[in-house]
């Protein structure tokens, strides 16, 4: 980025958005962190995300959900943000089967918000955060930005899909410029203690048994998370009208050879309990990156296997 910003991150507190946070402040701008800590999981988790950088004078942290219009007001009016990368909403496809209406109310209605509030202080630039799962259980692999996509399998991807199509509705009518960027499961030191690489490796560490669903045959696109920031730094310098992109790794892993590798890079072996494949779950994902690496010069550096060590290392380090 040629110049310094004041740049608003919704999520901000969270996994993805604490390191990008951290990045933003390395590299000179101003962050506000907006963040409703709520207890999907343990608040606290995300408090420890950010203590690294909450005395940092050039950051600034607001408590506040994104549905919440005077709030929003108020932090758009004090800060003036230049550029908004919008990473909150409610994760998980599982969860979002249990309580569609939720999923709906905070990652579409939230998204729609802040588009307003955007609206109202004439701010256009906008990295929205999307999801490999708009795909669904997409025939053509790998997954391509060209590819139709409206045959989404969970309320939470059908949900992204409905932020994807906000943003393009807000570049059309508005000429705002507005980058969704569809992340492929993103992991590392931080990563949510819902998901399963940090589940499984909690429990490996317990000698407790993990749930293998599906026979273990899944495949999923691991993207560490350094590559997921820079993905995200290199579009907000690239942002120019509506656009998607796949930010993924482009190698599929096997639920089978994740956990092999955690149990080989613990030196634990898991014990594990077999279960049918769940409802929501996608098959496979799998990024065709080729649109970000012509673009946006995105180059991820991670191998899975570096990956898990890194992942690892940290974990242990928080015993």
């Amino acid at each position: 980025m040629e110049s310094t910003k004041t740049i608003l991150v919704t999520g901000g507190a969270g996994f993805i958005g604490s390191h990008l946070c951290e990045f933003l402040l390395q590299n000179g701008h101003q962050v506000i962190c907006y963040d409703n800590f709520n207890d999907f999981y343990n608040p606290i988790v995300k408090e420890k995300n950010i203590n690294t950088i909450i005395h940092n004078p050039q950051f600034s942290l607001i408590k506040a959900d994104i549905r919440n219009k005077e709030e929003l007001n108020q932090v758009f009016q004090k800060y003036c943000p230049e550029l908004v990368v919008h990473l909150a909403g409610m994760p998980g496809v599982r969860q979002s089967i249990e309580d569609p209406f939720l999923y709906f109310d905070v990652n579409v209605t939230g998204t729609l918000t802040l588009l307003e509030t955007m609206k109202k202080f004439e701010v256009k630039d906008m990295i929205f955060a999307s999801s490999s799962s708009v795909y669904g259980n997409n025939l053509r692999v790998p997954f391509s930005e060209k590819d139709q996509v409206d045959k989404q399998i969970s309320p939470y991807a059908s949900s992204k899909k409905s932020g994807e199509s906000l943003c393009y509705t807000y570049n059309n009518l508005y000429k705002f410029n507005i980058t969704c960027l569809r992340f492929f499961t993103v992991y590392g030191p931080r990563q949510r203690p819902d998901l399963a690489i940090h589940k499984f490796t909690d429990k490996i560490l317990k000698g407790k048994p993990i749930q293998v669903y599906g026979e273990g045959h899944t495949a999923r696109d691991y993207t560490y998370i350094s590559d997921i920031t820079a993905g995200i730094y290199k579009s907000i310098n690239f942002l120019n009208g509506y656009n998607i992109y796949n930010i993924g790794e482009s190698v599929t892993i096997s639920l089978n050879k994740m956990i092999e590798t955690i149990e080989k890079t613990l030196g634990i072996k898991a014990i594990k309990e077999y279960f049918p494949g769940q409802p929501g779950d996608v098959g496979l994902t799998f990024a065709d990156i080729s649109k970000a690496r012509n673009e946006l010069a995105f180059d991820p550096k991670v191998s899975f296997d570096e990956g898990i060590e890194y992942f690892v290392k940290w974990k242990l380090s928080q015993i």
